[in-house]
């Protein structure tokens, strides 16, 4: 922005002003960035709420190099073609548009077609000529079940795609990042259901016969309520405890499963694998180092459990969710951050806060459920792994094994390689799911200690054993197949999990995001 308001070819300012547009909750962390870079230089005008008139006077005094904040969304927003967001930003008179994104491919390849139609109109046609001449064929090509020459189409209609999108593309991944950061262990923690969770979920499935309502492979609003309560139940029996008090459908009889003694003020985390997994690493972690945790959840329930985890074993937290005010969420996230204050948890919920936060105070971040949109993960566990940490990072993503959060895991996994393969231009992408796997959703396998690792038919291990290592060359954004995975705590070098293994882990896949590079600062 600076060499554009100062320089051009013409020795003369190539524009007048710049608009960024992003989410209201990043509105002064964008002012504090120009501030920080340009210190001075360029007078910024932050924009994140107040009435037309107030907004039109700012802008009418503001000098002719001034740097304008609006409160609408940023590049995540834009997907939808449709929605007032893209419509409003549309109609702006910019000559220049420049969309930024770490995530271009969230769901499906409109969304896609609809980020760079903002930014070059035309230049794929209408939505319908899009839709014709590159998704259907290439999502055919990249099905598990596609044929040879249904794969050999997608190719040659994704090699078209990418000719013409990279004309006004610049791709940057993290990997450039990478050397003025700390290392980053991710590692995803496959956790036993209890004998109490396994009751439940076999009596839910049973009973309310999901699979049954499914309609030509389509999820409907039946459908829907039904993962939403089988993904509750893999939190806690603790959130589907008021429906087997109303006997709901799925739920009747189902309270006589609880202990007799069950508390519904208390936590017991013994009554759920996943809880009982972080209530471990939460006391390894507070006894053996002196790192900061961030824990996030899809839901604001458990975020009501934490805090009841929390107050049972004394430990100092914060909380940020919807609820919170933009003013409020900037003065506890610099609170928390500043290591001198001794808050031990920050809890997040992944839709309120996932964007653009800042808690470098912390170094440790357990995402406790995960989301159907892998870009949605990947941007709440890019909390702590950013510019101005020091520590190593350690994500912790926990699923409950055998259950419908390995089958998330795995739809998310084919979507990353939908877009790593479009973006990223990735050849032999791993092709590991067929897109006709609904079905699958509502089934339990209590026998394997993760079925992920099962549907990738392992080469690498021998009698429950990885014997063979992934290639040195890979690392977290790498396929989820080629990650280093154990069946028993050996393997793990982080020694909070490896502690915390006996409590009802069953696998784990782990990675690196690079080597330690000595004498980088």
């Amino acid at each position: 922005m600076w060499t554009l308001l100062r320089q051009s070819p013409d020795a003369k300012p190539e524009i007048d002003k710049a608009i960024v547009v992003s989410p209201s909750s990043l509105v002064r962390n964008w002012y504090n960035e120009v501030g920080k870079w340009l210190g001075g230089r360029v007078t910024p005008v932050a924009i994140d709420g107040g009435s037309k008139d107030d907004i039109d006077r700012q802008l009418g005094s503001s000098s002719p190099f001034s740097h304008i904040m609006s409160n609408q969304s940023n590049g995540h927003r834009l997907k939808n073609s449709d929605n007032q967001t893209y419509q409003a930003l549309n109609s702006m008179s910019a000559q220049r548009r420049v969309l930024i994104s770490g995530t271009p491919i969230q769901n499906d390849l409109l969304e896609y077609f609809s980020l760079v139609h903002f930014v070059n109109a035309g230049i794929l046609g209408t939505a319908q000529e899009f839709k014709k001449r590159f998704e259907l064929p290439i999502l055919k090509g990249r099905d598990a079940d596609a044929s040879d020459k249904d794969r050999q189409a997608g190719e040659e209609k994704l090699k078209e795609l990418i000719s013409i999108v990279n004309r006004c593309l610049i791709r940057r991944t993290s990997d450039i990042l990478s050397k003025y950061l700390p290392v980053k262990i991710e590692q995803v923690v496959c956790c036993r259901l209890t004998p109490l969770q396994t009751e439940l979920y076999k009596r839910f499935l049973r009973q309310a016969k999901p699979i049954e309502t499914l309609q030509e492979g389509k999820i409907n609003v039946s459908s829907l309520s039904s993962i939403t309560s089988l993904k509750k139940l893999c939190n806690h029996p603790a959130l589907i405890y008021d429906k087997c008090v109303e006997r709901e459908e799925g739920f009747e009889g189902a309270l006589d499963l609880f202990p007799p003694s069950y508390n519904t003020k208390a936590v017991e985390p013994q009554l759920s694998g996943k809880m009982l997994v972080l209530d471990y690493i939460l006391a390894m972690t507070r006894t053996t180092t002196s790192d900061k945790v961030v824990l996030v959840s899809n839901y604001t329930q458990t975020l009501d459990l934490f805090e009841k985890l929390c107050r049972s074993r004394r430990y100092l937290y914060v909380r940020l969710d919807g609820t919170m005010s933009i003013k409020k969420r900037a003065k506890i996230v610099e609170k928390f951050n500043n290591p001198a204050n001794p808050e031990f948890i920050f809890m997040l919920s992944s839709k309120a806060g996932g964007c653009g936060l800042n808690l470098i105070g912390a170094n440790r971040l357990v995402m406790f459920d995960p989301d159907w949109n892998p870009a949605n993960d990947e941007q709440a566990m890019a909390r702590v792994w950013r510019d101005g940490q020091k520590k190593t990072c350690y994500i912790y993503r926990l699923l409950s094994t055998g259950t419908i959060e390995e089958k998330i895991l795995q739809r998310q996994a084919h979507k990353k390689a939908l877009s790593s393969c479009v973006v990223d231009e990735e050849q032999d992408v791993e092709r590991h799911f067929s897109l006709g796997e609904l079905r699958e959703l509502f089934t339990l396998n209590e026998e394997t200690t993760s079925d992920t690792h099962d549907k990738f038919r392992c080469r690498r291990c021998v009698n429950s054993r990885e014997v063979r290592s992934p290639p040195d060359d890979l690392d977290c954004t790498s396929d989820l197949s080629q990650w280093n995975h154990c069946f028993d705590k050996k393997g793990l070098r982080d020694q909070v999990l490896k502690a915390s293994w006996d409590a009802a882990v069953s696998f784990v896949f782990h990675q690196h995001s690079h080597k330690e590079q000595k004498g980088v600062v």
